[in-house]
Formats: structure tokens, sequence, C-alpha cells
């Protein structure tokens, strides 16, 4: 049996003394696209920033394995090399960091830690150009210094943007969708989508189902008070749309186990 590109078992966290997450168990296989719902505070950033090895969290109990290694002791940049990506869900800006440099530093980096050559001047253009056109986005954002004076809209384009160009092996969405207007969220949507493929898997982050009219996850699962309390399809986020999410609280409270 193939071993899980992620495994999340019996994940605990907490920041400062209070316990965010309170037992996470999350299977993703390469090829797969998961959503991560569930209503403000129950612990979804959370997650995906444990993974990714964001500062400020406690791991109290559990363990995170990547391609069935143990990622907990990894600094995040270690993490980044291996093939794991955040999406921000407050992309942060950065100051005199041109977007150009900062994307071919970070592919350059990337290639380093896999024993490959750095990528020929002409060539990153080209790839970048590209990239960029698919996205909307106009050349000249690529000489302004990383998300600076962007647009909500174009800050997550610009995230979008860089998972096209890094193509990591596991890339984790936090709300990627919030703030967007329709056309900006069809548009990252589409990006996420040439992204997605095999040897790939995406774990998605979000409060609503509007995306998931865009992007169609093979797993739903529902995130109440740092406990998975339902998994399902995707007819699950269809449900949820509906309903909201007030009729699975019980489940979290009673640390009901999930069901699909």
């Amino acid at each position: 049996m193939a071993v899980p590109l992620l495994e999340v078992r019996g994940l605990h966290v907490a920041v400062a003394e209070t316990e965010i997450l309170k037992g996470v168990d999350l299977a993703v296989s390469e090829g797969e696209v998961h959503a991560i719902m569930g209503p403000n505070g129950s612990g979804k950033s959370t997650l995906a920033s444990v993974i990714a090895g964001k500062p400020g969290y406690t791991v109290t109990g559990g363990e995170v394995l990547y391609s069935g290694e143990s990622i907990l002791k990894m600094l995040p940049d270690e993490r980044a090399r291996a093939g794991i990506f955040l999406a921000l869900q407050y992309p942060v800006e950065l100051p005199g960091i041109r977007n150009r440099e900062f994307l071919r530093t970070a592919l350059d980096a990337l290639r380093e830690s896999r024993g490959e050559d750095k990528v020929g001047i002409r060539d990153f253009n080209k790839l970048l150009e590209a990239k960029a056109e698919e996205l909307g986005l106009e050349p000249e954002m690529m000489k302004r210094n990383v998300n600076e004076g962007f647009s909500g809209g174009e800050k997550k384009r610009n995230e979008i943007l860089q998972l096209a160009v890094l193509d990591p092996k596991l890339a984790l969405l936090d709300e990627t969708d919030s703030g967007l207007d329709i056309d900006a969220l069809r548009v990252v949507a589409e990006g996420v989508n040439r992204f997605r493929g095999p040897g790939k898997a995406i774990v998605l982050v979000t409060h609503y189902q509007r995306i998931l009219n865009y992007i169609t996850p093979d797993f739903v699962h529902v995130l109440i008070d740092g406990r998975i309390v339902r998994s399902g399809g995707r007819e699950l986020a269809l449900e949820l749309e509906k309903r909201g999410y007030d009729w699975l609280r019980e489940g979290a409270q009673t640390g009901a186990a999930p069901s699909a």
C-alpha cells in the first residue's frame, strides 16, 4: 500500500496556554485535493501553518509525516525545500525585494536542494512571463516589490504565481479565496487547477463552498473546535452551504468520530 504524501496523526497543537487542535487525523495521497472547511476559530489555519512549520505554535501531541518521514523538527525552509508550499491567508509585503528576484532566488534554492543546476536567466524569464500571463498579472508587476501596494486580489494571484513557478509536491492553500471578487476567484482557481495533477497534492482551507465550484475536491473535511467531525465528498460542501455548521457542532462537543 502506498504511503500517503501527508499524514497527520492525532495532532494536538496549542498557542500559549490555549489548545487549538485536539487530535486531528488526516491522510492525503498524491493526486488528491482535500478541502478543510469550518467556522472561524475552528483551527483550519493552525493546521496548515503547523504542517508548513510556521513559528508560534506548540505541538503537544501527535505527529506529522511527509512521504513517511516526520517533519516536526524540520525548519520551515527545510520543509519548503522538501516540496511543501504554504499560500498565506494574508500574504505579507516584502519591501525592497522585487518579485522577479524573489522567485528566481527561491527556485534556485529548490533546484540546488535537488542537486539540479540553476535555471538560466532567459529560461527563467520565459517561465515567469508565461505563468504571469496565465494569471492575468501585468509584466510590470514582476518589477515591483513582493506584494507591496498590491490589491487583495493581486496578492492572492501573486501567491498562485509562486505556486506555479516553484511547483511543489504539497500545496497548502490557506483561504486563498478570501477577499476575492468572482473574476479574481475564477483566475485563482484556474491557476490551482493547472497545478493539480499526479505526484502532487493540495490541502485547501476555506470557509465557503464557492471556491469548490471551480476546484472540485476529492475529499471534504469539516473541522470544528479543533477536531475533524465529518468527512465526505464534494456533496458535503454543498450540504454545508445549505445548512451551515451548527448541525455538526454537537459532534465536535462530544468528540464523535468523523463519518463519510
